[in-house]
């Protein structure tokens, strides 16, 4: 028995045209997935916190879940507060709470 080889195995089955500039687009924004109103995020970071820090948050994220009926997980809470600092960033610039807090540590 004799097998192909890697030229006929490996071998280009359609024509290939010439690349053609893409124009780049803003990305599409967000999308829930499914009925979850779970969004999927492409790009990551890694946030070291305190243990304090750390259990702020999840003692805030049971605030919102306990007292006002909103079931978030950690990370869409500090994508929330991300947006509130960057608000505050562009509105209120150096006079801000995001600028005094930078400023004060």
């Amino acid at each position: 028995m004799k097998l192909p080889g890697a030229s006929e195995l490996f071998r280009p089955t359609e024509t290939v045209s010439p690349i053609k500039p893409v124009p780049v687009e803003a990305p599409p924004e967000p999308k829930a997935a499914g009925g979850t109103g779970r969004v999927r995020h492409e790009e990551k970071i890694t946030v070291y916190v305190s243990r304090e820090e750390l259990l702020a948050l999840e003692q805030a994220r049971l605030t919102l879940r306990g007292e006002l009926g909103l079931a978030v997980d950690r990370g869409r809470l500090v994508r929330a507060a991300i947006a509130y600092a960057l608000a505050d960033l562009e509105t209120a610039g150096s006079d801000g709470e995001l600028v005094r807090r930078l400023t004060a540590s």
